[in-house]
């Protein structure tokens, strides 16, 4: 075993996306378009990997990096096929396969007009837990990443009991932790559970926190968020949620225990707070680009503009394969925020969550001449740093 001789292990969640395309079907109304009695002419069915383990990892693997995937799937056809997609990208000695279980898939109906509808069936990601994970795999990487765990029934069992478990491990272990989310359906087991205490329980493991803000704020204000969200019901809650509003949460999040976080906000690009330079100290195998550039900092990097989306599957992964990689490369942090939006954008072009991925050369020269989407803010406190195109909130916040 050789310390770092991985870049990232991809943890959690899998399944195996089908994406029909819905290129010719327009409409402004759902209820024209799914009718009982009617036959829908549609186009092609995409088949690809789905959930953080392969489009984060698939990602940082198109990006150049190292990568074990570690996961569990059934010994079905769709657990064989889940395995030969990721073996053209990386390492798959970490997939367990359980006997007599059912591998998880989803159906992803992405429409034109209208945010993307999920069918999805969990499946093996249930029963995914501490004692599927090798952790000499483990300890032979640089990064640990693990999403979704509001799609996993054992991560948010017993307030959260495993998922702790997993994550002080992996920090024992030496490498630099990141946890991403998935928004929970608050009329699911998943939606009912106290998040807010498994977060306390498990964030004082995790490096990097990357949630979007939805997931948090659902995560930390369920009644506000099913309030919003019942004013606008067919609008992402994105557009209802005041900058003032990220402050806290992520100052929340920082107290839990993590020393990074990320609110991805999709055409709102990323926003970023981190914690001091002592805490900052302690992540890992990976080793900041300046330490001091990177403490105590508030940040908000705009997404790039796109002329047509294909479809938003798995663009929130994709875009933390590209912060991820940053890291990894030693760039500035307001250069990972800018990685980070380039390959979410990159995505935004294709029906699946990997194949719109370039070269890092590609998305380079994205990052360097694509325009953004600029917005201003309101708050005096945000000052605006031209050599970056970013935001970032000074004294007084």
């Amino acid at each position: 075993m050789k310390k770092g001789k991985l870049d990232i292990v991809s943890i959690g969640h899998i399944c195996l996306d089908m994406i029909p395309s819905f290129e010719n079907v327009h409409s402004c109304k759902i209820e024209d378009i799914f009718r009982p009695g009617s036959l829908l002419n549609i186009k092609e069915m995409v088949f690809s990997t789905g959930g953080p383990v392969a489009n984060t990892g698939i990602g940082m693997k198109i990006f150049g990096k190292k990568v074990q995937f570690i996961s569990k799937v059934g010994d079905d056809q769709i657990g064989r096929i889940i395995i030969d997609l990721l073996k053209s990208y990386g390492k798959t000695a970490g997939i367990a396969i359980s006997k007599g279980e059912a591998s998880s898939y989803t159906i992803v109906l992405a429409l034109k007009n209208f945010d993307r509808i999920f069918l999805h069936y969990t499946g093996t990601n249930d029963f995914f837990c501490f004692s599927d994970i090798d952790f000499n795999l483990v300890k032979e990487a640089k990064l640990f990443h693990l999403g979704y765990p509001p799609l996993m029934k054992r991560m948010y069992e017993n307030q959260g009991e495993e998922l702790a478990l997993i994550f002080k491990k992996a920090k024992d272990s030496g490498v630099t932790t990141s946890l991403d989310m998935s928004l929970p359906d608050y009329n699911s087991p998943s939606g009912k559970v106290n998040w807010r205490k498994i977060l306390k329980r498990t964030l004082p493991y995790v490096d990097m926190f990357l949630p979007s803000i939805e997931e948090s704020f659902f995560t930390l204000y369920p009644k506000d968020y099913i309030f919003r969200k019942s004013k606008h019901p067919k609008e992402e809650l994105i557009n209802y949620i005041d900058p003032s509003e990220y402050s806290g949460i992520a100052d929340e999040f920082i107290s839990f225990g993590c020393k990074m976080v990320s609110l991805k906000s999709g055409f709102r690009g990323w926003y970023f707070r981190t914690s001091n330079s002592n805490r900052l100290k302690d992540i890992g195998m990976v080793k900041l680009c300046d330490i001091d550039s990177w403490h105590d900092r508030e940040l908000w990097c705009p997404a790039f503009k796109i002329d047509k989306i294909a479809s938003a599957t798995g663009s929130g992964d994709a875009s933390i394969a590209g912060f991820l990689s940053a890291l990894l490369g030693g760039y500035k942090l307001e250069e990972c925020l800018k990685y980070a939006n380039g390959a979410g954008n990159q995505n935004l072009t294709q029906f699946d969550a990997t194949s719109g991925l370039g070269t890092w050369d590609s998305l380079t020269k994205l990052v360097k001449t694509k325009d953004i989407i600029l917005f201003s803010m309101k708050n005096d406190n945000w000052e605006w740093i031209d050599e970056f195109q970013i935001w970032e909130k000074k004294d007084g916040k």
